[in-house]
Parts: C-alpha cells; structure tokens; sequence
C-alpha cells in the first residue's frame, strides 16, 4: 500500500530539485496528468484499503486516464473549446470521492481497534 505514496513523494522531491521546467503553453496538460496521477494514486490506496488492489488495473488506469485527459484538452485546444476544464471537473470530483471512502474505512478500522481494545482491557 506505501509502495504508491512512496513514489509520489519520489517524484515530488525530484520535480523540486531538478531545474526542469515545464514551458506556460503545457500548463494546461500538466495539471489534468497531475489530476489524472492523483486519481490513480488515491483510487489504488482505495482498492487496497478494500482488499481488492489489482496491479494491472492500477497501472493500466494510471496511463490510461493520463492520455485520455491529455487527449480531451488537445481535442479542445484545437476546436477552441475548453475541454481540459471538464477533465479537471470529473477528476476532481473522483478525488473527492476517494478520499472520503478512504477517510471512512480508516475510521472504521480506527473504531474496531478501540472497541477490541477496550474489551481486552475490561476482560
């Protein structure tokens, strides 16, 4: 389960120490594929919290999401139309999402242990 978090921080400290900056006119692509990462990386810590991880769907969607919300905002520069906006929304919205159910199993899981603690301790 650590194996996602640990990645992204790697990849955290790497984008800050390197010089390498991304060009304005890319700004756009960068922030769905960072929505897109993100989405992924929570939806993996989701399925692993529920027991149903699978690798392959982890990194076929992680791939799979960047290049289409990359797509849709190629689609919309070309048309004149902000289509990166609605890749935003729907990724944002699945963040949200995620978090609150691994916010809830976490608490869930909290409660049994104390509950469990607490019929250790009165036995």
């Amino acid at each position: 389960m650590w194996l996602p978090v640990l990645g992204l921080l790697l990849g955290l400290l790497l984008g800050y120490f390197s010089g390498f900056r991304i060009p304005a006119e890319y700004s756009n692509y960068l922030s769905i594929a960072v929505l897109a990462a993100l989405d992924t990386l929570l939806g993996g810590i989701r399925a692993q919290l529920q027991n149903i991880y699978d690798e392959l769907v982890f990194v076929s969607g992680f791939f799979f999401n960047i290049l289409l919300a990359a797509a849709l905002a190629f689609l919309g520069v070309h048309l004149g139309v902000d289509l990166y906006l609605v890749a935003i929304f729907a990724f944002g919205v699945r963040l949200f999402q995620n978090i609150a159910v691994i916010r809830r199993i976490l608490i869930s899981r909290w409660s049994d242990s104390r509950q469990k603690a607490k019929k250790v301790e009165g036995k």
